[in-house]
């Protein structure tokens, strides 16, 4: 397995982001066997679920088809696909936010195809239409540095509401949600339970506590733990927990409610390894992919029969938000708007 290193790439340079990763698509049939029908087939994968490319290796030991992949947020992914009218050599969408998967669906950028391990999959995960299929929840809450809040005389932030109390001026970073999907699903999600005039008014104040928006999910955790904040906003993995060990930081699940997200994988429409591609799917929505990725990262899997990982702390599910994550992509331009408006040169 090959790692292509992460870029901001211009948005025309898309359809090249994976120029010669490619190798024999489905239609030639590869110049694999009969046990492995696509062998030496090279999927290009765009990668926005941390620790996934560990189980590539065992998916290319099983089945032959090799992995390259580049990391980039689900949010800057969308963009470029809009610029470029959806055309890419990517062939498999891995990870990320949601609402820029149901986004790409509608317009036209990517393939239905409904996994026979889907049906071990709650219809809530998965959309209706089969363009895309969760592989994980991912539930969201604070890192707190631990050092930082006793200097200053903090309290840790127990709820949501709590993050816009005036104590925490200049202590609190996330990620911008026009970029970060799990941001955006933070963001949708309490404004589905606060409801829109109660739920603005919460992230005005919010607001008036950040110092500054990262350009990406995997930024406020750090960042934390190195002490130039107080409070993260994140999502709350194995990896995050693990922080624990290293830093002066507590993982923090709210008392009040949980945002979550389905971190989907999808095919698109433009790969030419479409066949091989629904076997990266299937393999990784099996309970062996799946288990893979949990262990690899530990979440909540999208499976039923996957237990919940000890490492992702004692996690409430009945604190998890009720909500619709089809608004996700119908309402992202209305939010995103609206964001911008509240959040000015912050978030630019």
């Amino acid at each position: 397995m090959k790692k292509v290193l992460a870029s901001l790439l211009a948005s025309a340079m898309l359809a090249t982001a994976f120029a010669g990763c490619s190798g024999d698509n489905s239609s030639s049939g590869g110049s694999g066997t009969a046990e492995k029908p696509y062998e030496g087939t090279t999927l290009s994968v765009m990668l926005a679920y941390g620790g996934a490319e560990a189980t590539f290796d065992a998916f290319t030991e099983k089945t032959g088809i090799k992995v390259e992949y580049v990391e980039i947020s689900t949010g800057e992914a969308l963009a470029q696909l809009q610029a470029a009218n959806g055309s890419t050599t990517a062939d498999v969408w891995f990870g990320g936010g949601v609402d820029s998967y149901i986004a790409a669906a509608e317009l036209g950028y990517l393939e239905q195809y409904v996994s026979p391990e889907a049906e071990a999959i709650n219809p809530t995960y998965r959309d209706k239409d089969g363009y895309w299929t969760g592989l994980a929840l991912v539930p969201a809450g604070f890192l707190v540095n631990n050092d930082v809040l006793e200097e200053k005389g903090l309290d840790i932030p127990k709820t949501w509401e709590d993050l816009a109390d005036p104590q925490y001026k200049n202590e609190i970073i996330m990620a911008s949600p026009a970029i970060s999907g799990t941001q955006y699903a933070i963001l949708n999600g309490t404004l589905q339970a606060w409801g829109e005039e109660k739920g603005w008014d919460i992230w005005s104040r919010i607001n008036d506590n950040v110092d500054f928006y990262a350009k990406g999910g995997g930024e406020p955790g750090p960042k934390t733990c190195a002490g130039e904040y107080g409070i993260a906003i994140l999502a709350m993995t194995g990896s995050t927990f693990a922080l624990e060990e290293e830093y002066p930081v507590t993982a923090v699940y709210p008392e009040d409610m949980i945002p979550w997200t389905p971190a989907p994988i999808g095919i698109f429409k433009d790969s030419e390894n479409k066949e091989a591609a629904k076997i990266f799917v299937d393999y990784m929505l099996s309970k062996e992919g799946q288990e893979a990725l949990r262990e690899a990262d530990a979440r909540i899997m999208a499976r039923e029969d996957v237990e919940v990982p000890s490492a992702i702390g004692n996690v409430d599910t009945s604190k998890l938000i009720q909500q619709d994550v089809t608004l996700f992509g119908s309402q992202r331009e209305a939010i995103l708007e609206k964001w911008d408006a509240l959040a000015g040169e912050k978030d630019s």
